[in-house]
């Protein structure tokens, strides 16, 4: 078993690391080049249609994206096609290059499980297996694009059932994400680091201010989620041809980018959120970067939400500083980390995030805000196929087993 595992484990970890590798330098060229050459965001209404096209006519079948890996580790059927990571890739970089405000979880994730779901072309295993297989390619994903092993290990286990763990797979996964970071940092590429150098005793007052701005993030999250899944489903009532809903977004997002006369919240935003550890910041970052991304993810354009939630959290965490007596490099660390906490409901996986990225000094404050975050999103989420295995609440109870995308019509019928 162990043997078995250590093969396929590190077959998975070395090519979605390398697959990461290739994508943050592939990210990090259309960042560049954009901020060098403005006028390129002009042209994003044009991106979006592209993409659009690109999805509509040769990737319908794994448009859903991550809700379609967490789909087949629910119910394992059809193989992930190999396209989706190639679409993924090009859709996410493209993206960025015209301007839009999107992450790169979603795009590891994908390029993880579809590239580690290849093996059943080589190897035969049974459903149960295939399960892991998938968890160890959104693990090394995870990991190899942020850098954080042990976080990328318990996001793969946390993700896909609200309030359950699989602890079947936990050595795979492990395996999965540690050579996973360790061979996208044996490409030469460097990962952002942030720095808390203010932690202050851990007292009950301290506790308390921690769990208020926990409160603040979990309810952040549920704006961010509402909106975007507000945004999405207008689009999708008023425009029946897919590939123009991110031509329509694209037109929005140019607006407002004219409009503030600032391309500071497109992209991934990583010296705003450098910057939200060390100086105070206009207390509307977080609200214009949510609407940003809301826009740009509701409307189709491809990416993840991850780093965009880091920069809605770490910019809150620093606005919190003016009414919070903590640190505002403390505030933005565990906003940092909450706000994500609170949108995909992986408390765990985002505590042991704060740690490997700020240090064990911040965990339990860390750990405090994720968890509070968690329980004040309710049962929302930005993955509409993760299942309720346990309730977050003895209130909800009844809701136990149903898929978040299904609450709403669920609730309505009662």
């Amino acid at each position: 078993y162990i043997l078995k595992w250590i093969l396929i484990s590190a077959i998975i970890g070395v090519l979605a690391g390398s697959a990461s590798a290739f994508f943050l330098v592939a990210l990090d060229w259309a960042t560049n080049w954009r901020e060098s050459h403005p006028w390129i965001i002009g042209l994003l209404p044009l991106g979006g249609l592209l993409i659009g096209l690109m999805y509509h006519y040769l990737g319908k079948e794994v448009e859903a994206g991550n809700n379609l890996v967490l789909e087949q580790i629910h119910k394992p059927g059809k193989m992930l096609h190999f396209k989706m990571a190639p679409l993924i890739l090009i859709g996410t970089v493209a993206t960025h290059f015209f301007g839009g405000s999107a992450g790169r979880e979603g795009t590891a994730v994908q390029m993880g499980a579809s590239i580690a779901d290849q093996l059943n072309h080589w190897i035969k295993v049974r459903p149960r297996d295939r399960i892991i297989i998938l968890l160890c390619g959104i693990s090394a994903g995870f990991a190899s694009v942020f850098g954080t092993p042990l976080a990328g290990m318990l996001f793969a286990l946390e993700v896909y059932y609200i309030g359950r763990l699989r602890y079947n797979a936990i050595f795979p996964c492990l395996l999965a994400a540690v050579i996973g970071d360790l061979v996208c940092d044996g490409w030469g590429v460097l990962h952002t680091g942030y720095y808390i150098n203010d932690i202050p005793l851990l007292t009950p007052l301290n506790i308390l201010y921690t769990i208020l701005a926990g409160i603040a993030f979990g309810l952040t999250a549920v704006c961010f989620i509402r909106l975007t899944h507000a945004i999405s489903s207008r689009l999708k009532s008023k425009i029946s041809y897919a590939p123009l809903r991110p031509a329509v977004g694209g037109v929005m997002v140019v607006v407002a980018v004219l409009a503030l006369g600032t391309t500071k919240y497109i992209g991934l935003g990583i010296p705003v959120i450098v910057d939200s550890f060390e100086e105070q910041l206009p207390v509307y970052d977080f609200a214009l970067k949510l609407l940003f991304t809301a826009i740009t993810l509701g409307a189709a354009f491809k990416g993840g939400e991850v780093t965009p939630l880091f920069f809605i959290g770490a910019t809150l965490g620093n606005a919190l500083s003016l009414f919070i007596p903590l640190p505002m490099a403390l505030l933005a660390g565990i906003g940092f980390v909450a706000v994500f906490s609170g949108a995909a409901n992986t408390p765990l996986a985002t505590t042991i995030m704060a740690i490997e990225l700020f240090g064990m000094e911040a965990g339990v404050y860390a750990g405090i805000a994720c968890v509070t975050a968690y329980m004040f999103s309710g049962h929302t989420g930005i993955y509409s196929s993760q299942v309720i295995g346990e309730g977050k609440h003895l209130l909800f109870g009844r809701e136990q087993g149903m898929k978040l995308g299904a609450l709403k019509e669920w609730r309505r019928s009662k």
